[in-house]
């Protein structure tokens, strides 16, 4: 136990750290692109240029100090709180940039965060408090006036904070450089590497502050620290040549993604395989920075990925001898270092390589994008959890009816087996990032879905209602966060507990959205489409909509089934046509003898068109009551609107 207990803290610190780096270089990532663009006008135009042009060189000034630190705000802000976030994260960073004279990268990423926190916390205060027809308003206001008193904050207090710390930051990197010390760093990078924190140390400081000496000098060799692709080159040339077994078989491949394609994640397995390696990725690194030093070599801008094609992009033309040399002379340091090792080794590695990419992969917190050119991928290549399910997502179109309904289903379940926290959201696929660790999507949609949830788990069905994958999903849950102690109790004879917390009561129709004059017992449609005109019409008849929305509700049908499972279908319309909704509601409509809905009996239909989430309460009432079969033929044996009513809106009381 008190093992257990100790190991503990050291991996939640490691974890909160490496997500401090993922947050980091996610604001800078997305944005190399216009790094690149800035670095090859600036490479072309300015007077030590290839082709020195000064009207075009007009350009560098206000890229770097405008548009870059810009963007990394906007960027920071909605990776906190969505579209609107970014919005007051850019509106504020305006503030750090006028209030100093240098790049306010740095700034830029502590004001686009900062202030879409702000603004999110304070928005939770009357959250479902607004009253219908002012939410824009408040919105509006709320974003205009956290966005000014930040910028002026940013203006007249962070931007002077932050150039202070750039100021010493500066002088320290010139002291290493002027006394001999900057290879020392490598000591750090290269273990931060492995340890995934690269991306903290090279996005995160280095990229602003080479930035920052780049603009004054025209390059710097921090561009360089940690983005040489030598050190790494050399560990797996040596496994291709002294490596034994899957190791000696995958290392040409991988020294290939690393060198070339820039992807140093892949020789981390190897480096993990036999730790005491690391000695030869610190000692290739040293080499490389020291020759940068000697030769006065740097980059333009940042080499992402860390490839050689990229390193030689952004390199200038009095700096290619050094950096050739930096990458040369370190790949070939840390070759030989890592062949002695390997040479007096006398553990086998036939088995390991496997072992070691699991374990890269349980530190990183997911599935490794590039493992399976390793240890092989699973089936199809289908990522793999490595560890506790945290966040599942529903994903259809729109997000706002079929996905919701099969999240409310999926929720209780996970709730009744005893896992409360785990978090079960919809979501429209054009609106998915990759940060859940399941997501399910309709059979027609999941490969929308994997190119922008590419860690993920990915799990089709082909109706959200009762699907017989839920059950699996939830023996998934139970397995992979067994060791996480999961959310249940356990109780003194050993059984667990589930500790669910319990819902509001749902009333009929709230605010208005599902009302007794849409609902219909007898619907008069005998097919499909005829069925959701008749749903939509009564959407339509209440003002909810225009006539938009219902071409919208077909085309949506088209894409994919709003089948349901349980005679059940809920027509809605396509995520663009939202613009076409008025005010949420919903409409029912039964049909006692059934209809066909490509291929399927349907006996209820039931319209959608939602606003935020004012709909999703009446969803997840309906869906627990097409999840109970008993509930469900006291549906089909109503007489009144106000016995469905009811039924709606008692189902969580």
């Amino acid at each position: 136990m008190a093992t257990e207990t100790v190991a503990k803290p050291r991996t939640s610190v490691r974890v909160g750290v490496q997500k401090f780096g993922t947050f980091l270089s996610g604001m800078i990532m997305p944005n190399i692109g216009a790094f690149i663009a800035w670095g090859i006008i600036t490479a072309f135009f300015i007077p030590a240029g290839f082709t020195p042009n000064a009207d075009l060189a007009q350009l560098v000034g206000p890229m770097i100090t405008f548009l870059l630190p810009l963007l990394i705000g906007y960027t920071g802000g909605r990776m906190v709180y969505g579209i609107r976030g970014g919005v007051v994260g850019a509106a504020a960073t305006m503030g750090v940039i006028v209030g100093t004279d240098i790049p306010m990268f740095i700034g830029a990423m502590i004001m686009g965060p900062l202030t879409a926190w702000i603004m999110k916390k304070i928005e939770s205060l009357w959250e479902n408090k607004v009253k219908p027809g002012f939410e824009m308003l408040i919105d509006n206001f709320t974003a205009g006036i956290v966005a000014a008193v930040m910028a002026i904050v940013g203006m007249l207090v962070i931007g002077p904070v932050v150039k202070a710390f750039s100021d010493g930051a500066s002088s320290v990197v010139e002291f290493l450089v002027t006394n001999g010390l900057l290879p020392f760093t490598s000591i750090f990078i290269e273990p931060a590497k492995v340890l995934f924190l690269n991306n903290a140390v090279n996005h995160g400081i280095l990229t602003p502050l080479g930035t920052e000496q780049a603009l004054a000098q025209g390059k710097s060799i921090l561009f360089l620290l940690e983005a040489n692709p030598g050190p790494g080159v050399g560990i797996l040339l040596a496994y291709t040549i002294f490596g034994k077994g899957l190791a000696k078989a995958s290392a040409p491949g991988a020294a290939l993604i690393q060198f070339v394609g820039g992807i140093h994640e892949i020789y981390f397995p190897f480096v993990l395989m036999k730790p005491v390696i690391i000695l030869a990725a610190i000692g290739g690194g040293m080499t490389g920075i020291f020759t940068l030093v000697l030769t006065g070599a740097g980059l333009r801008s940042p080499a992402a990925p860390g490839s050689i094609i990229a390193v030689f992009a952004a390199t200038p033309p009095d700096s290619f001898v050094g950096v050739a040399l930096s990458v040369l002379l370190a790949a070939t340091v840390s070759f030989l270092i890592a062949s002695v090792i390997l040479k007096s080794s006398k553990t086998p590695d036939e088995d390991e390589l496997g072992a070691a990419t699991t374990r890269m992969e349980t530190m990183k917190g997911k599935k490794s994008s590039v493992s399976s050119a390793l240890a092989g991928a699973g089936a199809g290549g289908v990522a793999v959890l490595a560890g506790p399910v945290k966040n599942i997502v529903f994903a259809c179109d729109a997000g706002m009816g079929s996905s919701a309904m099969g999240a409310s289903v999926l929720r209780n379940k996970i709730k009744a087996a005893g896992f409360p926290d785990v978090k079960v959201t919809n979501s429209a696929i054009a609106n998915l990032s990759d940060t859940y660790d399941v997501v399910i999507t309709h059979q027609d949609l999941t490969e929308r879905a994997k190119p922008v949830t590419s860690s993920a788990v990915h799990v089709s069905v082909d109706n959200f209602m009762n699907s017989p994958k839920y059950d699996e999903i939830v023996e998934l849950v139970r397995s992979s966060n067994a060791s996480d102690g999961g959310a249940a109790a356990t109780t003194a004879g050993g059984a667990a507990t589930a500790v669910a917390e319990p819902e509001p009561e749902a009333e009929a129709g709230p605010s208005g959205i599902l009302v007794a004059e849409s609902v219909v017992l007898n619907g008069t449609a005998t097919s499909r489409d005829a069925a959701i005109d008749e749903a939509g019409r009564l959407l339509l008849d209440r003002g909810a909509v225009d006539s938009g929305y219902l071409d919208a509700m077909h085309e949506r049908e088209e894409s994919v089934s709003t089948y349901m499972g349980s005679y059940l279908a809920i027509p809605h319309g396509t995520n663009a046509a939202k613009d076409h909704i008025m005010k949420s509601a919903v409409s029912v409509v039964r049909y006692p003898n059934g209809i066909d809905w490509n291929g399927k009996e349907v006996k209820f239909v039931v319209g959608v068109a939602g606003i935020n989430n004012e709909h999703l309460q009446i969803l997840s009432s309906i869906a627990k009551v097409f999840t109970n079969k008993a509930q469900v033929a006291q549906l089909e044996a109503a007489t009144t609107v106000d016995e469905v009513l009811a039924l709606f809106g008692k189902v969580n009381s």
